[in-house]
């Protein structure tokens, strides 16, 4: 038990490095791009525009990155909100919330959920019982930020943005590539990162096909100019892009709750928040944490703990560890990456002027899972 977390919190952030390919390889290939210019030429009410974002976040970062999709997000919310910077703040809140939600009900929606899952501690559809209170964590604070909203429609300038070639079949081999890492893990009892290894080969193929059959017509420099797909398709390009200084930082978190563990320090903690104030106070407080501190950290801490919980208290930790981090615009990579990219539109004391009903949010959410999901009460994990 002293090593698991570290074990598969190692290969859940490698898993997460394979799909980052994935999703640098659909932003080279204007995907990313070609959404945001929908969005913007439909000419959409600034509500409609905090609606639609909102949603997109909640159900794109469980198959892609909380980060990704907020950055994605934000963009839009940056182009639509050019002229009035209340919206693109209020928006901006309402992204980090829908996507850290929209990460807690899937396996592949934020690297704490990949954790418990490569645990093997709850099974990958076990993660969609938490559809529910996700919603409900996200929907609290969205309608209540919406009513500030103005339902004006803003005078947008947009222009028609084309995917590249290849771009719907890197999609289709993304999808590929989930259904192969729940395969792996479910029927041949294998790790999940070794299917997403696979998937990685699968890119890799269709990459050398892609760049074996580049050619350059006058059409192509019409619609990307020069340095569009004038350049052939690199994916070797694209695992360079994803990100292994973060990888890197990942690691020497793991060893140093690893090292904090073996001391016995993390024994101790267990003894007092699991043993003393019980397992839904504790996992409540994880929440909490991780708003603070870092979610990452703080589950790897709670699998060296390995705390004796059923399958309903190890959803919950899962749950907190998620959402915990929309209380704060620091709790979260989405929401310090939003303050940068919004910069001076979307503050740490914008966001916490709406902590409040984001705690709320967080509070309903819990107890929609134990009403919910009681029935997992007593029910050991794998």
């Amino acid at each position: 038990p002293t090593h698991t977390g570290c074990r598969s919190s190692a290969a859940s952030d490698v898993s997460k490095r394979q799909a980052m390919t994935y999703v640098n390889a659909m932003s080279e290939r204007n995907v990313f791009h070609a959404l945001r210019s929908w969005l913007i030429s439909h000419q959409f009410s600034y509500r409609s525009v905090f609606w639609i974002t909102g949603f997109i976040s909640f159900f794109i970062s469980p198959i892609i990155d909380n980060l990704t999709t907020a950055l994605v997000m934000c963009a839009v919310v940056l182009a639509v909100g050019r002229d009035n910077p209340r919206f693109v703040g209020v928006a901006c809140i309402n992204i980090v919330v829908a996507a850290n939600a929209g990460g807690a009900f899937s396996p592949f929606g934020d690297i704490t959920t990949l954790m418990v899952w490569q645990s093997g501690i709850l099974s990958v559809w076990t993660f969609f019982n938490l559809f529910l209170p996700s919603l409900v964590n996200f929907l609290i604070p969205a309608a209540a930020m919406s009513l500030v909203v103005s339902s004006e429609r803003p005078a947008i300038e947009s222009s028609v943005v084309q995917m590249k070639r290849g771009a719907k079949r890197i999609m289709f081999l993304f999808a590929c590539t989930i259904a192969t890492a729940v395969s792996f893990h479910n029927f041949l009892h294998l790790p999940p990162f070794l299917g997403m290894m696979t998937g990685l080969a699968y890119l890799k193929f269709f990459g050398y096909y892609l760049r074996r059959t580049h050619v350059v017509t006058a059409q192509d420099r019409e619609n990307y100019g020069q340095a569009g797909d004038i350049t052939p398709f690199d994916s070797f390009e694209h695992v360079a892009r994803a990100e292994w200084d973060t990888l890197l930082f990942f690691f020497g978190v793991i060893m140093c709750v690893g090292g904090i563990g073996f001391i016995g320090y993390l024994s101790e903690l267990s003894l007092y928040l699991y043993g003393e104030l019980g397992p839904t106070a504790a996992n409540t407080i994880v929440g909490v944490l991780s708003a603070i501190v870092d979610n990452i950290p703080v589950m790897v801490a709670v699998l060296q703990m390995n705390p004796d919980m059923d399958s309903a208290q190890w959803m919950l930790v899962t749950l907190t560890a998620g959402v915990g981090g929309s209380m704060l615009s620091i709790g979260s990579a989405a929401g310090v990456a939003l303050m940068g990219q919004a910069r001076g539109q979307y503050t740490f004391f914008g966001h916490l002027r709406w902590t409040p009903l984001i705690i709320l949010g967080y509070a309903a959410s819990i107890w929609v899972h134990l009403m919910v999901n009681a029935h997992f009460v007593g029910v050991q994990p794998h």
